[in-house]
This record gives C-alpha cells, structure tokens and sequence, in this order.
C-alpha cells in the first residue's frame, strides 16, 4: 500500500505561488493514478486536480484551471502541484491521494493559508 506526505504549503499573499509536493513510499506509485484534494474550514474535502499514472492526462476543478498545474516524476515517487494566482478561497488543507482515493493512504496534509 502506498504512504503518501504531503508538503510546500504555507503562508502567502494573494497572487502568490506555491508548490505542492506529495512523496510516495512503495513501489507502486507509477501504477496508480493520482489526485489533490482539499479542505477548507467547515467544508467538505474536494477534488482539485488529477494526473493519469504516465503522467500524459491531467484533470482540474473548474475553480482552479488555468491557475494550477499537476505532475509527477515516477522516477522520484513524487506528485507535485505549482499554484499560482492564488486567491484567499484556495485555503484549505491540501491532500494528495490515489484516485480514486485510498481510505487507509490519507495523509495530515499540508496548510495553505492565502491572505488579501
């Protein structure tokens, strides 16, 4: 099973950028399709965007195309997410998970906090 943590998040102005990394344990990372999720306060966790298992096709919500960009280095068991233009509704909890999600592989996350 794959153990996933997550990490980049932090504090930054709207407009900003961060880059998200997701690092995997196991030896089947390559196999498994993968996605961001994210929490806000009081609401529920959402899909934010998704890579298939090469790499080759990526899928974003609506509220963050264009802003976002998902990827993944195989070789280095790592998923990443740049975010730029952020706004202050993109603070949330940032997860990284299989997808579809894996119940037993969500991780604590890691804190974006965007201020105006």
């Amino acid at each position: 099973q794959v153990q996933l943590v997550e990490s980049g998040g932090g504090l930054v102005q709207a407009g900003g950028s961060l880059r998200l990394s997701c690092a995997a344990s196991g030896r089947t990372f390559s196999s498994y399709a993968m996605a961001w999720f994210r929490q806000a306060p009081g609401k529920e966790r959402e899909f934010v965007a998704s890579i298939t298992w090469s790499g080759g096709t990526t899928f974003y919500a609506d509220s963050v195309k264009g802003r976002f960009t998902i990827s993944r280095d195989n070789a280095k068991n790592t998923m990443y997410l740049q975010m730029n233009s952020l706004k202050p509704e993109d603070t949330a909890v940032y997860y990284c998970n299989a997808n579809p999600p894996v119940q037993a592989s969500w991780g604590q996350g890691t804190q974006v906090t965007v201020s105006s």
